[in-house]
């Protein structure tokens, strides 16, 4: 297999294609349907807010990754799971949490299809070979980066959670949004946070799923990050009031995974790595998730 190279199967690529086009079909007809989502008012700022981001910025980014991944790119590889990753994150929230409507369907779909590729695409990454790839970069930047995510979205959830715990309330943004519970603490608390503290306690032991992680989740939060921003313009123009310290923390954090991604992207070495992802066929014992 030449170097630098990486191979995906056909079910992923036709994965990848089929997100896609129901992505497009969700995002289109959420902006631009009048009165099609049923969510109380004030989550309506932020579905639009989301759906402009993943038209105009994710689904590109998938499709251009993608192309570059049939064609060997290590470094478009990467970004396709991040951007995979952001999709699944969206569409499991959407499948949860939005009030169901017509694509109620097309959102299930779309939670299986990025599920599916997702980690696919995962477990056929050797991760040795990013890490071979990314070679000397200084790792310390990373590892702050990711626990100051961790640190600040945990801090800001847990101070709506906690408060309504111990006085047996409901979160506010809970009982504002007529929702039994807002699943993107779940998400982000059991899934989000763990993910990336995991991922800068691997990269700090400098070990190769630690350079691999880092990757994926910088491209996706790099995405979420601009729908948050997205959502906030869309909250401020319904009259909601949105903290500007909150505006100006997630504005820096975006900016900041942004040039933290590039960074790590551009850094990998196509040209003198081994091959970056192992045969369809080849067992999981293989070696490679040290």
């Amino acid at each position: 297999m030449p170097t630098g190279r990486v191979t995906v199967p056909r079910p992923y690529v036709l994965g990848s294609l089929a997100t896609i086009a129901l992505t497009l079909i969700a995002t289109v007809v959420g902006l631009f349907v009048p009165s099609f989502y049923r969510d109380a008012p004030v989550l309506l700022p932020q579905v639009y807010g989301q759906d402009l981001l993943t038209l105009v910025v994710a689904v590109p980014a998938l499709a251009v990754s993608l192309y570059f991944v049939t064609r060997g790119s290590l470094r478009a590889y990467v970004v396709w799971l991040g951007v995979t990753g952001y999709l699944l994150y969206t569409y499991a929230s959407y499948a949860f949490m939005t009030a169901f409507n017509e694509l109620y369907l097309v959102y299930v779909a779309l939670l299986w299809l990025t599920l599916f590729t997702f980690v696919g695409g995962m477990v056929r990454l050797d991760a040795s070979v990013v890490k071979r790839a990314v070679g000397e970069l200084p790792v310390r930047s990373y590892v702050a980066f990711q626990l100051l995510l961790v640190v600040l979205i945990g801090v800001l959830w847990l101070s709506e959670i906690l408060p309504a715990t111990f006085a047996g309330t409901t979160p506010p943004s809970i009982t504002e949004a007529g929702l039994p519970v807002n699943v993107i603490y779940s998400l982000d608390l059991g899934i989000v946070l763990p993910a990336f503290a995991l991922s800068a306690y691997w990269l700090w032991k400098r070990r190769a799923w630690g350079y691999a992680l880092t990757g994926v989740l910088l491209a996706k939060i790099v995405t979420l990050g601009g729908a948050v921003l997205a959502m906030a313009v869309f909250m401020i123009r319904d009259g909601q009031t949105v903290p500007l310290p909150q505006l100006v923390i997630f504005g820096l954090l975006t900016l900041v995974s942004l040039v933290l991604m590039a960074r790590f992207i551009l850094s990998i070495d196509t040209e003198h790595s081994p091959a970056a992802t192992r045969p369809f066929t080849e067992p999981s014992s293989e070696p490679g998730m040290r």
